[in-house]
């Protein structure tokens, strides 16, 4: 690997990702490595757009969302644009995150009582057999 370039295998190494995610990536312009006959060669700007979309992804932000984001650093205001979206659409997420966690904790309250019943149906159960 040279400073600049990384190539497939590198990449899909550093990142922990596939070669068909980085092609899929490639193909929803959302990188643009540079082609060398038949090899791919990722740029700085290509790794630094990774590692936007993998944070974004884990965040749940949907692709498209992300390529839209990462278009507006070009609107040339100093990124200004880009972070209020950014800033704007993490909100929203972290609403839908908080939300999503609340009903993950009512469930899992509601599972755990129920099991706690079965349980003691099954000890119930079992006390009688043993009387009998």
């Amino acid at each position: 690997m040279t400073e600049d370039f990384m190539t497939i295998r590198e990449m899909c190494d550093h990142f922990g990702v596939t070669a068909r995610t980085l092609r899929f990536y490639e193909q929803k312009e959302l990188l643009q490595p540079v082609r060398d006959g038949q090899k791919r060669l990722f740029t700085r700007r290509d790794r630094a757009r990774l590692k936007l979309i993998l944070r974004g992804k884990r965040f749940g932000f949907p692709l498209e969302e992300i390529r839209q984001l990462l278009d507006l650093y070009h609107v040339g205001d100093q990124q200004v644009t880009q972070f209020t979206r950014t800033i704007e659409l993490a909100e929203h997420h972290l609403d839908e995150l908080r939300a999503q966690r609340a009903e993950l904790d009512e469930a899992i309250s509601d599972l755990s009582e129920q099991l706690e019943w079965g349980h003691k149906m099954l000890t119930s159960m079992a006390q009688d057999e043993a009387a009998e």
